[in-house]
């Protein structure tokens, strides 16, 4: 700590460039956990898939339904512990733009597939009892004020309005929270006897069926016999781990972590050159400085470090600032909850960036402290005077 003076002095030769440089690194990993925090939004379903779950749709396209019937034969699959079925509803709140997930299941099926949602037992008996009860995720009961008892109408482009109805009316009754910060929260669910009874069109066909299974080591076996049950049958399936799925439906969008990757590794690139190209010119500048440090009695190996330990220190204050920045940003709220149901920097992009902040302090250092530390005095002293 005794040399901290002599680093900080350092730094300070050249303020304005010691600023932009600092500057630089600062946005570089701020960035950097924006990135983060968007990746495990996009792909957060991903993490959240149970292993022992698997996704049965239709095999033309996820949009396409399956008929209600298909359940039992599901169960009758050797090897399945439970089936319960979703269906895309596509409601919207008072206004368009007040998009988010909901869709109706069967509550007791539901509640036992998904342990993820955490919802009291009080709450979930409720469900059960009112034929036109919702449940709704935090996020969403937060984003809009809802609170429990309260009716709201939602219309569905898709399924239009209910027999005899202008719109769907539902009663929240419970309002869950996730198992971690990884849990969509965003989502709404409600009774699929109520929506089978009052929708005009399409029934006794469902979305989706998520399926739970005895042994995860048998996904596949268990995944061709669902599928080999409806084969050449007008609704024809296609069953795929919960994770393959989630990670499909995310690449719609594209492959985040490669676009990720590319992104940091093409802005890390331009900072390293940035702040090794600083740390070239900070040497060059005190070539006599280091020269003099060397006649009072500095060895070699300590010049080296001082190089290292002020190449150091800005690229970690700069990218710590950057990465504490950015959470602080991320945690004061969900900028777009209609797009992305799950928004926080997870911490292993935090020890990710700070680790990152570590070596190029490090790399942008070691050339301009190897050539500090085999500067001779005699030649030092001549360059600078």
């Amino acid at each position: 700590m005794k040399f901290l003076p002599l680093v900080w002095a350092g730094l300070k030769r050249k303020k304005l460039r010691t600023a932009l440089t600092f500057l630089s690194i600062f946005i570089a990993f701020m960035l950097f956990a924006f990135l983060g925090a968007l990746k495990q939004a996009l792909g957060g379903g991903v993490s959240m898939a149970g292993l022992d779950r698997l996704i049965v749709r239709h095999k033309v396209s996820l949009i396409q339904t399956l008929p209600e019937s298909y359940k039992a034969r599901i169960q009758a699959v050797s090897g399945v512990d439970a089936v319960c079925h979703q269906t895309w509803f596509g409601g919207v709140y008072q206004d368009p733009k007040n998009f988010f997930p909901n869709m109706p299941v069967e509550p007791g099926a539901f509640c036992g597939m998904f342990p993820e949602f955490v919802l009291k037992e009080a709450e979930r008996q409720a469900w059960l009892r009112t034929r036109s009860g919702a449940i709704v995720g935090r996020a969403t009961a937060e984003r809009f004020k809802w609170r429990l008892g309260e009716r709201i109408p939602l219309q569905s482009p898709m399924w239009g309005a209910p027999a005899g109805q202008s719109q769907w009316e539902l009663e929240i009754v419970g309002i869950y929270d996730g198992i971690n910060k990884s849990t969509d929260t965003s989502q709404l669910f409600f009774r699929y006897d109520y929506f089978e009874e009052a929708r005009q069109r399409d029934k006794g066909q469902v979305g989706w069926y998520t399926v739970r299974i005895a042994d995860p080591a048998r996904a596949a076996e268990i995944a061709a016999a669902i599928d080999g049950e409806f084969a050449n049958s007008p609704y024809e399936t296609k069953s795929e781990p919960e994770g393959a799925f989630a990670q499909g439906f995310a690449q719609q969008i594209g492959d985040i972590g490669s676009i990720v990757m590319a992104v940091v590794g093409a802005v890390f690139f331009t900072i390293l050159l940035v702040a090794g190209n600083t740390m070239g010119q900070s040497v060059r500048e005190r070539t006599e400085e280091l020269g003099v440090l060397k006649a009072i009695g500095f060895s070699n190996l300590l010049v080296l470090a001082l190089v290292l330990l002020e190449s150091c220190c800005i690229a970690i204050l700069g990218g710590f600032s950057g990465l504490g920045a950015a959470w602080l940003i991320v945690a004061s709220g969900n900028p777009i909850p209609s797009l992305l149901p799950v928004f926080f920097l997870p911490t292993s992009s935090l020890v990710s960036g700070a680790m990152l902040a570590v070596a190029l302090g490090l790399v942008a250092g070691v050339l301009p402290a190897w050539q500090a530390m085999r500067l001779r005095i005699a030649d030092a002293l001549r360059r600078g005077g």
